[in-house]
């Protein structure tokens, strides 16, 4: 067994992770830490760090939906930053750009491309292998795009994904963004067919709970199950077998 995980809404794109003894922070985005003990509504907390000997804060770029500075609200010799290449230098960190990797924490991190800013972040720790997009997704308005440029953004997502094609993905967060209008789900269900997570939880719905719900209805499979995690501080546990077989534990409230 590769033991268990927690999986936690935070908002929007941000999810932190329980493996083990170590706590992954992927684009916290809120607008205020949450210092005191026991929020229980998906902010990260004293004493969350408290209950595991190291914390690892993700950042996959600086837009301010994935990135607030109330991450160094917790520092610490075993708290770490890791951020995309486009992060301000004033920030300290482990700055990433596309086909960098690091080891820090125990985890080995390798950043990937992205189709806006920054870079997305796969994780591989204790047994387990993770994958943030970030930005990372086939941004289009098939309504008001023209065809030139629509077709200029299906060859640079494509792009960018191709190397992801093979790798092992445990659990995936990817964007599924309603703004978008028709078709807006055509990244997650490129992602979907040719990466083929295990897990994949939808994120970046702007508030539309009902997109996240509704992708995750419409598009089950045998090989991947998708979890919408709509309410901040909700989770999932999940465990991974010998055989590779991961099962998901109805939501933790």
């Amino acid at each position: 067994m590769s033991g268990a995980v927690q999986v936690t809404y935070i908002n929007h794109s941000g999810f932190f992770v329980s493996v083990g003894e170590t706590l992954l922070v992927f684009d916290d985005a809120t607008e205020k830490a949450d210092l005191e003990d026991g929020a229980g509504d998906g902010r990260v907390t004293r004493a969350l760090i408290g209950a595991h000997k190291r914390a690892l804060f993700f950042a996959s770029h600086a837009h301010a939906d994935h990135f607030n500075p109330h991450i160094y609200d917790f520092p610490g010799e075993t708290v770490y930053y890791v951020l995309g290449e486009d992060v301000p230098e004033k920030y300290s960190g482990y700055r990433l750009g596309e086909g960098d990797m690091l080891t820090v924490g125990g985890a080995q991190v390798t950043a990937f491309g992205s189709t806006d800013e920054g870079v997305s972040f796969y994780v591989e720790l204790d047994g387990w292998t993770f994958f943030h997009a970030g930005d990372l997704n086939l941004w289009h308005w098939r309504e008001h795009s023209t065809l030139k440029e629509i077709e200029q953004a299906e060859r640079e997502y494509v792009h960018a994904v191709a190397p992801l094609i093979g790798k092992p993905v445990d659990i995936a967060f990817f964007p599924v963004d309603p703004r978008m209008g028709e078709m807006h789900d055509a990244g997650a269900l490129h992602f979907l067919m040719h990466v083929k997570p295990r897990v994949f939880i939808p994120m970046h719905w702007w508030g539309r709970a009902d997109v996240a719900i509704e992708f995750a209805r419409k598009n089950q499979e045998k090989r991947t199950e998708i979890v919408a995690l709509t309410r901040p501080g909700q989770s999932i546990r999940a465990e991974k077998a010998e055989n590779g077989e991961i099962t998901v534990d109805p939501y933790i409230a």
